[in-house]
């Protein structure tokens, strides 16, 4: 998100959030301050000193969106009350800070949650004029089909988000965003980018990968190599796990599992491996040299760690969407 606001023109002071290990990251590829703070126990103080100087307050909330997702409503204790909570005080700074400006990213089922109601609730009584709607984010030019919620509210006047920049016949695709990247093997990296590595698949899945069609499923394989969930009534409709992705059309939604060959069409489409963490980024729409990881630290990189912050971030072009959204409400 700041990263795209950035890009957008609008100077952002500082990103808080809980887990130091996004320290690193954050101030090496943003002109911002990272500030270590729970948001449930965040000051109104704090953040008004974060705020000192500034002609026009803009406060934007991503929170975990893992509580509102369909996937997780299936799924029992997540620690899922506690990040649901975060919304509230979301909240709680918005009526202390009243802010000029206020946007919100999260997944779609979130209008269904108090938290929501609680927020517009709360907009409206402080007079703001608010609007919301569901993004797709490839209409933006995001190269992967993933739809979030997106709120903004101002006190300076109307506001919404710019038109689509791409239309439905004329997404961003695969092959656009990282065809050009070093071939690999499975379970290696390349000697340019420590980030372009790939997991290692077992034999198996890498038997079942090289039998994979881009846009295939599992049903290509021969019957040896399906997984005893495919024969059960309730896997034959994943048809998406263990597939490949599509060259020429948007990749699905990247999750924090995406270097995962099993955990979705996260296969690459043609090379037998699933996707690299810097293909991922790509997809996401990081720059190509946004670094991640301490050069230090990159002879062992973490896949899962570096998977979850890449998987869980805002695409940086829906956050230059919104960014460009508050530059004209605010006239510049």
């Amino acid at each position: 998100m700041t990263y795209g606001l950035l890009t957008a023109g609008i100077p952002v002071k500082a990103g808080i959030d809980v887990d130091a290990r996004c320290r690193y990251a954050y101030e090496t590829n943003n002109d911002a301050a990272f500030v270590k703070k729970d948001v449930a126990t965040l000051s109104s103080g704090l953040v008004r000193e974060l705020f000192d100087d500034v002609e026009k307050k803009i406060l934007v909330g991503c929170a975990p969106c893992q509580p509102f997702s369909s996937h997780t409503q299936k799924m029992k204790n997540r620690d899922t009350d506690s990040q649901r909570n975060l919304l509230y005080s979301f909240c709680r700074l918005v009526r202390s800070i009243e802010p000029e400006i206020v946007s919100l990213e999260n997944v779609p089922n979130l209008v269904k949650y108090a938290p929501f109601e609680n927020l517009l609730s709360i907009l409206n009584r402080m007079e703001y004029f608010t609007t919301y709607s569901t993004v797709d984010c490839e209409r933006f030019g995001v190269p992967q089909l993933r739809k979030r919620l997106v709120l903004l509210a101002s006190k300076l006047g109307p506001i919404s988000l710019p038109a689509p920049t791409h239309p439905p016949d004329k997404l961003a695709s695969v092959r656009e965003a990282i065809e050009h990247l070093d071939k690999l093997d499975h379970g290696n990296a390349s000697k340019k980018d420590p980030m372009h590595r790939a997991a290692k698949l077992s034999a198996l899945n890498l038997k079942r990968i090289s039998s994979s069609k881009p846009g295939g499923s599992w049903h290509d394989w021969n019957e040896e190599m399906r997984s005893p969930c495919h024969s059960r009534t309730s896997g034959r409709s994943y048809t998406s796990s263990y597939g490949r992705m599509e060259w020429d059309k948007p990749a699905p939604t990247i999750t924090t599992k995406f270097y995962n060959y099993g955990s979705g069409r996260f296969g690459h489409p043609e090379q037998n491996r699933a996707l690299t963490l810097r293909e991922g980024a790509i997809l996401q729409t990081f720059p190509e040299r946004y670094e991640f990881v301490d050069p230090s630290r990159q002879s062992s990189i973490n896949m899962k760690e570096i998977g979850m912050f890449i998987g869980n971030a805002v695409p940086v072009k829906l956050g230059e969407t919104i960014g460009l959204a508050i530059q004209e409400n605010i006239g510049a």
